[in-house]
């Protein structure tokens, strides 16, 4: 046949007086009495080469014909000193079926098998050794051979009567075990060479003592039969957070072996099995479970150490001498089975629970053994939501360790240290605020400084709502409240601003994202609350008379964003809302009661969840970015001395842009002292006077200006503000400059709209 053509030289040297030898290259000689085959890589080129001395002579006592990967032949003979002279070149699926004499067992005879792409010619000899009863590859490829399984190691790492037809027996495989095999390949004259080789093993982290592995007898569930179902249920039946998780999980899934569900521990809960003494046939049914379960509901799983094999087993099974296993279940297997021990046998619980949350390392543990449990029993998933977090780790990104000392304590955080100086006690909501502030989807970081930057976000949060308690301390929402309708389109704005946050945080909250509730949150109070609404109501709170509709249209407002903020709040923030509801005026609160837990979630009914025109929103977008600028200019005129606060400033707009003309001119014009409206430019500007103009002209005929060049923003680009100091006297009373200020005869100090105030 052809495959004998092609194998001539093979089969004439194995014919040979020559022989012909297979070079396998280990770091493991003690596995050696254990090899069940030698694999190639089908797809590598082998050569055949005659062994000769360094000058080229033909040299006796060696192997003299050898197999090795073509892309070895010279580092082989490099190691061996030795000129390996090359007699053909053959495929290494050529080689495959080839039968070779075992290197230290007598009369027996082994294969050469396909190995997986795991064998190449960085190095060794491009053969490789296989045992499938000492390591995973190897075992892979004995099961899709048929190789079968030797592994003649006791429990206590010793060889036993199986290794080398008994003469290893006893010995310790990884001291002088493996010296012993080494000697007999030697003996064999099976040994080409031995020298010392730096690589990297695995160490026991307990003992720091090297391992070995070994193939035992274990149970195992099959996942088979319910592979394609689990499967299903990861892409349909449940909702991964992140996202990221679900393929994740689904790889692992797909691509995992049977489940190993024994283990040899001295603790833990048994598996329920019998043997026979003499015939090890293990022995386990029906009835034998459910006998074993009511011990354990009765006794608890102790009872199968403590008692004897017949005191467990049901009546008909006595008297056999059947003997109890000895293995426990995989710990995997019970917390799997969390979701029918405890969810579905709880009457105030439900199956399948609404979410499970743990580290994300729990793809390959608690979700999947989870998962796979309910599904075989179940037909469906355990949970409808899955969250996965990373790990905590320090400000530089290493992994907390006590002997590093970077470990942060949450107590001390909560609590704070010996020396508060240094370790502050945050209080248990700044921690709480931290976990919000990070995504948790990755590994987080925390630490002083982190704390410290958190603190100070929840020191503005506090202080915004200290601002709103402070400010509706004379106010009562059943008296004192304005309508939706009367509201000015400022109050209304803002008003829409926290329908938004609301919608963003809820949606946030039901999606997990707590990262986005802080950054709203944080956004609003400090952004759209502090440095425009609150600072733009700053005047009309301590200006106007106390039962001005101003003065109430913005408490009105204020009510709103303290009810509201709280709420949304209060999931992260349980403390500081619980205290803000304890402290809120009883005006307020109403004929509420109790804790702050206990007012319900926002209302959807309320007047201002219905959305403002598109039109109107747009504007004051624009009028925000406007203010924007002109706040720049402030600052070049306080540079320069001509004013102080922005009260002292008039101020004069251009813009060539038609949709900021329109959205400005939807503020009323003119001096703040003469004015009583909330949508003013004065207002809205902070400042005495303000003026559209029509030409740059205008703009420049004041003592400071400024001109918007950049293209950030089209609507604001070419824009022109001009700043000036204003005209007219200053009022004692509100701080503005302006032409009416001792228009009053009562009040010959204040400008206009004070003395109608007083």
């Amino acid at each position: 046949s052809s495959s004998r053509s092609e194998n001539a030289t093979i089969s004439d040297a194995i014919q040979s007086e020559h022989g012909i030898s297979l070079s396998v290259w280990t770091t493991t000689p003690w596995t050696m009495p254990a090899n069940l085959a030698v694999a190639v890589n089908p797809d590598l080129e082998y050569s055949v080469v005659k062994v000769l001395s360094k000058q080229g002579e033909e040299k006796s006592g060696q192997r003299e014909w050898l197999v090795v990967a073509q892309g070895l032949v010279e580092n082989v003979a490099q190691k061996m000193e030795r000129k390996l002279e090359i007699v053909t070149t053959v495929k290494g699926s050529e080689l495959v079926g080839l039968e070779y004499m075992h290197p230290v067992r007598r009369d027996v005879l082994c294969r050469v098998v396909v190995g997986g792409d795991y064998i190449t010619t960085e190095s060794g000899t491009g053969l490789v050794h296989t045992a499938p009863g000492h390591g995973q590859e190897d075992y892979i490829v004995g099961m899709r051979e048929g190789l079968g399984m030797i592994s003649p190691v006791d429990d206590a790492g010793k060889f036993t009567s199986e290794a080398a037809d008994g003469s290893l027996e006893g010995l310790p495989v990884l001291t002088t075990g493996n010296e012993a095999c080494i000697k007999m390949l030697q003996e064999n004259g099976r040994l080409l060479l031995e020298e010392p080789y730096s690589h990297k093993y695995p160490y026991d982290w307990r003992t720091k003592k090297p391992t070995i592995f070994r193939s035992t007898e274990q149970w195992f569930a099959s996942v088979e039969g319910f592979r394609d179902s689990a499967l299903d249920q990861i892409t349909n039946g449940v909702s991964w957070v992140p996202a990221s998780g679900e393929k994740r999980i689904y790889n692992m899934v797909s691509g995992r072996a049977d489940w190993c569900i024994s283990r040899q521990r001295v603790w833990g809960v048994p598996i329920p099995v019998f043997y026979d003494a003499e015939t090890k046939e293990s022995i386990m049914d029906d009835e034998i479970i459910r006998a074993v379960q009511a011990l354990f509901l009765e006794k608890g799983s102790n009872a199968w150490f403590e008692l004897e094999a017949d005191e467990i087993l049901p009546e008909k099974y006595r008297g056999r001498g059947l003997v109890k296993g000895t293995d426990t279940m995989d710990v995997w297997f019970d917390s799997g089975c969390s979701w029918a021990a405890v969810a579905a046998a709880r009457e105030e619980l439900a199956y399948p629970v609404d979410i499970y949350l743990e580290g994300s390392d729990q793809h390959r543990g608690w979700f999947q053994s989870s998962l796979l449990t309910s599904v075989a029993v179940k037909g469906q998933a355990p949970y409808k939501q899955v969250v996965t977090h990373g790990f905590v780790l320090d400000e530089k990104g290493l992994k907390m360790s006590k002997s590093i000392g970077n470990v942060i304590d949450p107590k001390k955080v909560i609590e704070g240290g010996p020396n508060q100086k240094i370790d502050p006690p945050y209080g248990a909501d700044v921690l709480r605020l931290w976990v919000a502030s990070v995504d948790y989807s990755g590994d987080v970081l925390v630490g002083p400084n982190i704390l410290k930057q958190v603190a100070d976000t929840y020191r503005k949060l506090r202080n915004t709502v200290r601002y709103l308690i402070g400010n509706i301390h004379d106010f009562d929402f059943e008296t004192n409240g304005v309508s939706y309708e009367q509201l000015p389109s400022l109050d209304k704005y803002i008003l829409n601003s926290l329908r938004r946050l609301a919608d963003e945080v809820e949606a946030s909250y039901e999606s997990y994202t707590f990262l986005r509730v802080y950054q709203s949150l944080q956004r609003f109070a400090i952004i759209d609350l502090s440095n425009f609404y609150l600072d733009i109501a700053k005047d009309r709170l301590y200006i106007c008379a106390t039962n001005d509709i101003r003065r109430r249209s913005c408490q009105t407002v204020l009510y709103w964003l303290l009810r509201d903020m709280t709420t949304l709040m209060a999931p992260i923030l349980p403390h500081m809302a619980e205290d803000i509801w304890q402290n809120i005026p009883e005006g307020v609160k109403g004929s509420q009661s109790g804790s702050v837990f206990e007012q319900g979630w926002i209302s959807q009914s309320l007047p201002y969840r219905e959305p403002i025109p598109e039109d109107v929103e747009s504007n004051w977008t624009l009028i925000r970015s406007a203010r924007d600028v002109v706040n720049r200019c402030f600052e070049l005129a306080r540079t320069e001395k001509t004013i102080g606060a922005s009260l002292d400033a008039k101020v004069r707009i251009y813009s060539p842009n038609a949709s900021m003309l329109t959205a400005l001119s939807q503020l009323e014009s003119g001096t703040l002292g003469s004015s009583t409206a909330v949508d003013a430019l004065s207002t809205v500007f902070i400042a005495s006077e303000v003026q559209i103009v029509s030409s740059k002209e205008e703009i420049e005929a004041y003592a400071h200006t400024l001109t918007e060049n950049s293209d950030a923003d089209a609507n604001t680009k070419g824009m022109m503000v001009g700043v000036d100091r204003a005209d007219g006297l200053k009022c004692e009373r509100c701080w503005c400059y302006d032409t009416s200020v001792g228009s009053v005869d009562q009040h010959p100090s204040l400008c206009a709209r004070c003395g109608s105030a007083v």
